[in-house]
């Protein structure tokens, strides 16, 4: 029997039997679902890729308002769009390492304060034309201008010069950072012709995949560019991302076959899609979190005994164990969890304390009810998290207010617009990077407005301190700056909680950002 259905699966994997035959006939042998699919995905990993066909994504994260421009990127459907038409200096494995794509090569000076980025000869734009070191140069120009309102702005203060050099493209930083080639890796980055400068909004880069029909907020179709310098990326010959912004109807979506994969599954209903035959749950730990943002330069959240109140009147445990039904840890206020490494792990653990919430509240002088925005958007599970919080303040005399906001135009119109909002962020691969990209005085995505010189110290001399134990030693103190005076309120880390089709394969574990990474849709293939 065993026999005869390995055989049967190489079939399967190779197209010529077809997943539901095969199911069939295990299932006449006696055999369960499970352990046929998991025949067929040994047989399928021993097959390869199968190239061609189109692979759909149905994804929560797209507005009518979203830009083709890399800049603007800052919600999931964008980012995952960016990922596959565009393509950086580098890009991080799901171990954290640094992946040549442009930059084939990277060395630095011996100070650490001049990078060298050996440009990849072959590289093509979609347009045909060549990618060359000038590109390069005026892609990271445009983002380095503040007129760019680039979300990458905050890692580009650093630089002092660009300057192409031969097959070259030379940086040279205002202080020595050792981590700097990671900050080469961020989304925002993709390389366009001339930089973006003519046309940012063109949907020109230099990607596995290319730009066939763009409709914001309702569906984008892209064609495998033949042109691609990796052969070994993309195997689709199209791919889809369809917005589909409600939970429910993302689940409806996988389970009738109108998209192979999906993003934002609810922690709450993880255990139904366990159930369901052919649908794969794919979750991992990473450095995401699910903040609560305080303007700390806006009344009433410019009084840091409001902050700290509002701190103290988080249940943390309870959002973990009810909003993320236990995937996911405890957060301290700070972005940075043990997944970051020199995270500081001697920080105390901030606790739910209703008795300093009403201390700190009735210090504060203030009185009359707080407005939180969230929206189903911000992150799975915002509104009952907004209102499970709005609970625990009333156990501190805390009156809160939750307002619950359209999902279309969320990320134009309340986040780091409003003084007090939920939100995510999918974290970065270093603190330097995850604090120069949100907590940084002249950080574009400054959603907090966290504006404290001693925290921009620090951060500036830790880049350019190649001791790690003095290191860590200024990211404990940068951390502790922020989470008592800061306006992040971060109750908890989420796992990135994904799920897969039948006949979905090729999908890897990836910490980096939802959807593996954000490649899922280059990374897999239908094996039938």
């Amino acid at each position: 029997m065993n026999d005869e259905l390995n055989a049967l699966s190489k079939y399967v994997a190779a197209g010529r039997l077809s997943r539901r035959d095969f199911l069939g006939r295990a299932a006449a042998l006696g055999v369960g679902a499970a352990v046929a699919n998991g025949l067929i995905a040994t047989a399928v990993r021993a097959e390869g890729p199968v190239k061609g066909g189109t692979l759909k994504a149905g994804m929560q994260g797209g507005t009518s308002t979203d830009s083709l421009d890399p800049a603007t990127w800052e919600s999931q459907v964008p980012i995952m769009l960016g990922y596959q038409i565009g393509d950086g200096l580098v890009s991080f494995s799901p171990t954290g390492e640094i992946v040549p794509h442009v930059a084939e090569e990277i060395g630095s000076s011996a100070d650490a304060k001049t990078w060298t980025f050996k440009i990849r000869k072959g590289v093509t734009f979609h347009n045909g034309k060549n990618v060359t070191p000038e590109d390069v140069v005026a892609t990271l120009e445009r983002h380095s201008d503040e007129k760019s309102k680039s979300g990458a702005l905050g890692l580009m203060t650093e630089i002092e010069r660009i300057k192409a050099d031969g097959g070259n493209v030379v940086i040279s930083l205002k202080e020595a950072n050792a981590d700097f080639p990671y900050l080469m890796g961020d989304y925002h980055l993709m390389i366009q012709p001339n930089g973006g400068k003519d046309n940012p909004n063109e949907g020109i880069s230099c990607g596995p995949y290319k730009v066939v029909s763009n409709e914001p907020g309702v569906r984008h179709v892209l064609e495998k560019y033949d042109g691609y310098w990796n052969s070994d990326i993309g195997h689709a010959s199209t791919v889809e991302i369809i917005v589909i912004n409600d939970a429910t109807a993302r689940m409806s979506a996988l389970q009738s076959g109108q998209v192979n994969m999906i993003n934002r599954v609810e922690p709450k209903i993880v255990g139904l899609i366990k159930r369901v035959s052919g649908v794969t749950v794919r979750n991992v730990s990473g450095r995401g979190f699910y903040p609560f943002n305080m303007f700390c330069n806006t009344a009433p959240f410019d009084s840091n005994d409001l902050r700290l109140a509002l701190k103290y009147a988080m249940n943390r445990e309870e959002m973990v164990d009810r909003i993320l039904m236990g995937y996911g840890s405890i957060g301290n206020d700070i972005p940075i969890n043990k997944a970051y490494p020199l995270s500081p792990d001697d920080l105390e653990q901030r606790p739910f304390d209703p008795d300093k919430a009403a201390f700190h509240y009735k210090k504060s002088g203030l009185s009359g009810t707080i407005l939180l925005r969230t929206s189903d958007v911000a992150f799975p599970g915002a509104v009952d998290a907004a209102q499970l919080y709005q609970q625990s303040c009333a156990q501190a005399g805390i009156t809160l207010d939750v307002k619950r906001e359209p999902g279309d135009g969320y990320w134009a119109e309340v986040w780091n617009k409003q003084p007090f909002s939920t939100s995510y962020w999918g974290g970065r691969p270093t603190q330097d990077q995850m604090y120069s990209a949100a907590y940084y005085s002249k950080a574009e995505w400054n959603d907090t407005r966290f504006f404290n010189e001693k925290f921009d110290q620090l951060l500036l001399a830790a880049r350019s301190e190649l001791d790690s134990g003095k290191r860590k030693g200024m990211y404990r103190d940068m951390a502790t700056i922020l989470q008592n005076e800061g306006g992040l309120i971060a109750p908890m880390f989420n796992d990135y909680i994904d799920a897969t089709g039948p006949g979905v394969e090729g999908w890897v574990e990836d910490p980096n950002y939802e959807m593996s990474g954000g490649y899922a849709l280059q990374r897999c293939w239908l094996a039938a």
